[in-house]
C-alpha cells in the first residue's frame, strides 16, 4: 500500500511540471526539503499517478484533475490571524489583477519574519514554501495558485484553475 500524499509532495509536483526529469539534489535545494523527503514524496506521487510510472515526469492531467478538485479537501488552508508574510493566492502582485474582486480584498499571507505585506495568515502546504519562492517564480505563482484553490471563494477558485490549466500546459 502506497503511503498517502502529504502537502509538501505538490510542490515537488509542481517543480516537476516545469523541470521534469529534474535530479533529486537540484529539487530538494530549491524546495529548501532533504533529499530523502525528496525521494519520499517523488514515490508518493508515482503512487498516486500523479507521476508517470518511474519516471520524475508529471502525469499533468491527473495533477491538474486532483490541484482544482481535492488540494482543498485534502490539505485545506487554514486561515489565521493577520501578520507580517509572503504574500499568497490573490494576494502575488502578478495575479492581483487577474483574480482580485471585492471578495477577495482581504490580502493573505504565508506567515514569514522578513515578509513585506501584512494581510490574513494561511497554512502554507510546507514550511520551506516562503524560502522556495526565491529560488524559482514560476513556482511560487503555481503555489499562490494552488492557495487560491485551497481558500478562495468560487470566483477565485475558478479564475485559478483556468490560470493553472495555462501553467501547466506542456512547453
Amino acid at each position: 500500500m502506497a503511503d498517502q500524499l502529504r502537502p509538501q509532495d505538490l510542490a515537488v509536483a509542481l517543480r516537476l511540471a516545469h523541470h521534469p526529469g529534474e535530479r533529486y539534489e537540484a529539487l530538494a535545494d530549491v524546495l529548501g526539503l532533504s533529499l530523502s523527503a525528496t525521494h519520499r514524496a517523488v514515490q508518493r506521487l508515482q503512487g498516486a499517478r500523479l507521476l508517470l510510472p518511474g519516471e520524475r515526469k508529471v502525469n499533468r492531467g491527473a495533477l491538474l484533475e486532483f490541484l482544482i478538485h481535492g488540494a482543498r479537501y485534502a490539505f485545506p488552508g487554514v486561515r489565521g490571524p493577520e501578520v507580517r508574510g509572503v504574500p499568497t493566492a490573490w494576494s502575488v502582485p502578478e495575479l492581483m489583477e487577474e483574480v482580485s474582486s471585492s471578495s477577495s480584498s482581504t490580502k493573505v499571507v504565508w506567515p514569514h519574519a522578513r515578509g513585506k505585506m501584512r494581510g490574513e495568515s494561511i497554512t502554507p502546504l510546507y514550511d520551506g514554501v516562503a524560502e522556495a519562492r526565491q529560488r524559482d517564480e514560476k513556482l511560487y505563482r503555481a503555489l499562490a495558485l494552488v492557495d487560491a484553490l485551497r481558500v478562495g471563494q468560487a470566483r477565485e477558485r475558478r479564475i485559478a484553475s483556468e490560470l493553472l490549466k495555462k501553467e501547466l500546459a506542456p512547453a
